[in-house]
């Protein structure tokens, strides 16, 4: 290999531009042509050599397999010194993303409701409460709450991967999932103070201000359901994640009050749980912290459920679900299917909550590749932000246009698990009281149609 390159050494540019000869007594003497040479050279002979440096480090290393190694090396540091594999930025936009923040927030307000899903005084007062709390905190060094409450929205309302929102946002994939992370863990903590239990004293409005529920219905506090969410499980549990409709989802478990707020989220179920295991799962684990209704109070549940003290639920092998009783010559007939009506008209409420939320959030339909955990905290994170919307915003559009729809008629509810001999009483209990609600209900309806 020395012979090698001792015979192709003269072929290299001399970057001295200078000529130097050996005498006999080894001391370098510099001629008169190489200093004539070095006048002559133009800067085009040199950059012509440079870019043949790598074409003759090829030729005098071919010979030999063994030197591929040192020749990528030489190959290596000669093109990093002249900047041939230097890096590039990528995100060059000169349009940041603290830019694009305050360009939604300052700009029209169909636009912020379009990208971010909420309007810009919303947006202000969400912030102004993770500041306030300081579940978000400031530094200069980082980005600003504003921008980073952006981000989660942003990824949340057009369930973008993280690379797209870089670009948007002008931030690397690593910053744009480190402050997703930080939004989320922020919200659920917000989560905790929002999502909560109504007075059960007060009645709700929804129910005393219509005289077709007051006062047979001025008990119930809130509905309960299960809902599926899309879920990105291993290949090890996907048979457990299937839902209904041969779909990887998640059974949340959710409670919400009259006014489409939730007061009550339990996410992380298989798919293939059904709605009565989820619910006596969360009545037994003390770290779900779901408070069951004072005596005399109840939930509204649908046929999936157990008909149990707290949870009153439908007439089973009767029509339920308000499509069928559409028109005239539909209406209820007898005190079993008034009560069904009546219950579903009410209970509908929940429904119209996972329709608000879902239409908000398309994450939540179209999961990406999170671990886990992270899917069932992106839930409760988003439910804090609906429930925040639903305190703060009184024109949102997602409210209004579901406020005056009904939600698609339900599927076929699952027969609610077997009861145990001792939870006869109780249930019998329960049935007496849902008799004599419909019984007087109906006899109401038959004075006043």
């Amino acid at each position: 290999m020395d012979a090698t390159i001792n015979s192709q050494s003269n072929e290299f540019p001399n970057y001295d531009n200078i000529t130097t000869e050996m005498d006999s007594s080894g001391e370098s003497l510099e001629t008169e042509d190489s200093v004539d040479s070095e006048d002559s050279l133009d800067s085009a002979n040199i950059e012509d050599s440079e870019d043949s440096i790598a074409a003759q480090l090829r030729s005098s290393f071919i010979a030999s397999d063994d030197d591929d190694m040192d020749f990528a090396m030489v190959c290596q540091m000669w093109e990093s010194t002249n900047g041939i594999l230097g890096k590039q930025p990528q995100r060059t936009c000169l349009y940041t993303g603290e830019m694009y923040a305050q360009h939604l927030l300052n700009g029209r307000p169909r636009t912020i409701r379009e990208v971010l899903r909420m309007d810009a005084p919303t947006f202000r007062s969400l912030c102004d409460e993770l500041k306030r709390r300081e579940f978000i905190k400031v530094d200069k060094n980082k980005l600003s709450i504003e921008q980073s409450l952006a981000i989660f929205l942003y990824v949340c309302g057009h369930s973008e991967r993280h690379r797209l929102a870089a670009d948007r946002f002008q931030h690397s994939t690593e910053t744009i999932h480190r402050h997703f992370k930080i939004v989320m863990r922020a919200l659920c903590r917000l989560a905790v103070l929002i999502i909560r239990p109504p007075d059960p004293n007060v009645v709700p409005p929804e129910i005393r201000n219509n005289p077709k529920r007051y006062p047979w219905l001025k008990d119930y506090i809130g509905a309960i359901d299960g809902t599926h969410i899309a879920e990105h499980a291993p290949a090890s549990k996907r048979t457990a994640y299937l839902g209904r409709k041969v779909a990887l989802t998640q059974n949340v478990l959710a409670a919400c009050s009259f006014d489409l707020k939730f007061t009550f989220v339990y996410p992380g179920w298989e798919g293939s749980a059904i709605d009565s295991r989820v619910l006596s799962d969360a009545l037994t684990r003390p770290d779900v912290s779901f408070s069951l209704p004072p005596t005399g109070k109840y939930y509204l549940v649908d046929a999936g459920f157990t008909n149990m003290t707290g949870f009153l639920a439908p007439y089973r092998s009767e029509r339920y679900h308000l499509d069928q009783f559409g028109g005239c010559r539909r209406r209820p007939n007898g005190y079993k299917e008034l009560f069904n009506y009546r219950h579903s008209s009410l209970r509908n409420m929940i429904e119209r909550s996972f329709g608000v939320l879902k239409n908000r959030f398309p994450i939540l339909r179209s999961m990406p590749n999170y671990m886990q955990v992270w899917q069932g905290t992106i839930v409760t994170a988003c439910c804090a932000c609906h429930n925040w919307i639903r305190m703060h915003s009184a024109n949102d559009p997602w409210f209004n246009r579901c406020g005056n729809a009904r939600a698609g008629q339900a599927v076929p509810a699952t027969p609610a698990a077997g009861i145990s001999n001792e939870a006869d009483e109780v249930m019998n209990e329960t049935v007496q009281l849902r008799d004599e609600i419909a019984t007087a209900m109906w006899n109401n309806h038959r004075v006043h149609p």
